[in-house]
């Protein structure tokens, strides 16, 4: 039985069992949106090894990419906590929002007016379709936590995310955080 429904603005961290999926092992997403037609959130803790700058030359800023999801990696997606400069934002909660005016954005970052500790780019979403996040939840694939770092969710290092979320966790999945990413490496 899930214990906590999800919501927008909910972490989920993923079950040690996720262990075969590429995307989701070890993962902490952000859930931007989640009703009766479905989920879609965004991956906080798997960086690429691109930049703004190697996607969108005219941007100058080395702001870190990241992996959102497997659903259309060839679309680049961002969340922010600075929705007074960035119009047309749509507020996901606990002050982050989900994208805005892009041309406006560009040129804030080239300006210096936005840090990566405001905002963050991904390639792609992760995403769910009308009962299947909680069917997942069912099989015990998500553990759903609120976002107590609220607006400074953007700043948190991303490095031992899952980690952390683990060892929050207490029993046995303090443990699990200890373990290689690969049981087969043991």
């Amino acid at each position: 039985m899930i214990s906590v429904l999800p919501k927008k603005g909910h972490l989920l961290i993923a079950e040690p069992s996720i262990l075969g999926d590429h995307s989701f092992n070890r993962s902490v997403v952000l859930l931007a949106e989640h009703n009766e037609e479905g989920s879609v959130g965004f991956i906080l803790n798997k960086p690429l090894s691109y930049t703004l700058n190697d996607l969108i030359p005219e941007i100058d800023a080395k702001f870190t990419i990241y992996n959102g999801g497997p659903v259309e990696q060839d679309n680049l997606y961002f969340i922010h906590n600075i929705p007074d400069i960035i119009p047309n934002s749509i507020e996901i909660a606990n002050g982050i929002y989900w994208g805005g005016d892009f041309e406006i954005t560009k040129n804030l970052i080239n300006e210096g007016k936005v840090s990566k500790k405001n905002i963050r780019f991904f390639l792609g979403y992760s995403g769910w379709e009308a009962n299947q996040l909680e069917d997942e939840l069912k099989e015990n694939s998500w553990i759903i936590s609120e976002n107590t770092f609220k607006s400074k969710l953007l700043a948190k290092p991303v490095q031992h995310f899952w980690k952390e979320k683990m060892n929050e966790q207490g029993g046995e999945y303090v443990l699990f955080s200890n373990a290689p990413s690969d049981p087969m490496l043991n």
